[in-house]
């Protein structure tokens, strides 16, 4: 079971307290290195047996925004130990957006603009046409309808992980012919 938290928003003060039975403060202490956008690493501090990371909210309002892959280690002279690993994603500080941000997802923002598309489909019944030498071909309906499809799944599981398992788009009736 990973210690450290899958989302971690820049701008916000970070304070993992993580109790290591096998290697104990203050005898180890734990080191934790994060690679992505920007390489982020904090050193432990011993509370009593447990060992505590922190970063103030000014600090972690450096951090990049983006998916991070980390490492947690335990060290002991010059004993190193790769207690955890694992990957999270840093959000951006809220408070350090412009207005205007489109804070949508890639899925949300593709699905919304397929839907867009067919919405406009319903008056349009060419999909292909020429004018002066110049062809225009539209996106069959059908690879339309694909896409939505493919990305409803993708909104409906972002939607499940942040909202614990429920989703936005409605309940999912499976039915069988």
């Amino acid at each position: 079971m990973a210690c450290i938290p899958v989302k971690i928003t820049a701008g916000v003060t970070f304070d993992v307290t993580i109790t290591a039975t096998a290697y104990p403060a203050p005898d180890w202490s734990l080191r934790l290195h994060m690679r992505g956008p920007l390489g982020i690493d904090l050193q432990s501090e011993p509370q009593g047996a447990m060992h505590r990371l922190q970063a103030s909210a000014p600090i972690t309002a450096e951090w990049l925004p983006g998916r991070y892959v980390w490492a947690l280690r335990a060290l002991r002279g010059s004993d190193v130990i790769e207690y955890q690993t694992g990957d999270l994603l840093i959000g951006a500080d809220i408070a350090s957006l412009t207005s205007g941000f489109d804070g949508r997802s890639h899925a949300r923002r593709v699905l919304e603009a397929v839907e867009a598309v067919l919405e406009n489909r319903a008056s349009i019944d060419q999909e292909r046409y020429s004018i002066n030498n110049r062809e225009l071909w539209r996106t069959p309906v059908a690879d339309l309808l694909m896409l939505r499809s493919r990305y409803r799944d993708e909104v409906r599981r972002e939607e499940q992980a942040v909202n614990g398992g429920q989703s936005l788009l409605g309940r999912q009736v499976k039915v069988r012919f």
